[in-house]
């Protein structure tokens, strides 16, 4: 059953919203992006897949997004909400996943080390404006500091799983990518794929559920 609280956050309001497994091992605490809220398809598909794995699944608002605006605030301002949630999601008892999609992914990689996340699981990370590699954010991902499964689209033009830096690039080598073929930024496929929307949500689920399991 799943049940939601409003948090109170130095730029406003948070809201969350748990998906709780019945005897969790892990919290997963995953934030939308700036284009969207929590019901992105692939936030759902986990919400839905990785509590009966033990993963209790904290979908988080950004204030700017409770309050109803369209237009995502400053990083500095999205970090601030972050931060000022977590000991809501981190009172829960089990260690915590800090994820994201988009621009949540960069905030919960910015923040992650400070916070005492013990993985990141970054969703469509925007590597980089849409045709603007010169404009790398890979500093971000390789300063998270902590275990990190990246999940990006084959088609994402925020930036193709062959732009992401190799593992060992990372200071602990601690970094996994997996492909969800010809998806974009939101993971949607073409109706020409060879494989259907179903099938990518899988790729995702299944692969967060593996990695999850596997952390100690």
């Amino acid at each position: 059953m799943t049940n939601s609280e409003i948090v109170q956050t130095g730029a406003g309001d948070a809201r969350i919203t748990w998906h709780p497994a019945k005897k969790a091992r892990l919290v997963l605490a995953v934030s939308h992006g700036a284009g969207g809220g929590i019901e992105a398809r692939d936030l759902q598909a986990l919400a839905l897949a990785l509590p009966p794995l033990g993963v209790s699944v904290a979908l988080v608002e950004q204030p700017w997004r409770v309050a109803g605006k369209k237009v995502a605030p400053a990083p500095r301002t999205l970090d601030t909400g972050w931060r000022d949630l977590w000991p809501a999601v981190a009172k829960q008892g089990p260690p915590v996943v800090a994820g994201g999609r988009s621009a949540g992914a960069r905030v919960a990689c910015r923040t992650a080390a400070e916070l005492g996340a013990v993985a990141v699981l970054a969703l469509s990370f925007p590597l980089h404006p849409p045709g603007r590699p010169d404009k790398s954010r890979a500093d971000e991902l390789l300063g998270a500091g902590v275990p990190t499964l990246v999940v990006q689209g084959g088609s994402d033009p925020f930036g193709r799983p062959a732009e992401f830096p190799a593992p060992d690039a990372f200071p602990d080598g601690a970094c996994e990518l997996v492909e969800v073929p010809f998806g974009d930024h939101g993971f949607a496929v073409p109706k020409r794929a060879p494989l259907t929307q179903e099938d990518a949500l899988a790729v995702i689920t299944d692969a967060a559920g593996a990695w999850l399991g596997a952390l100690p």
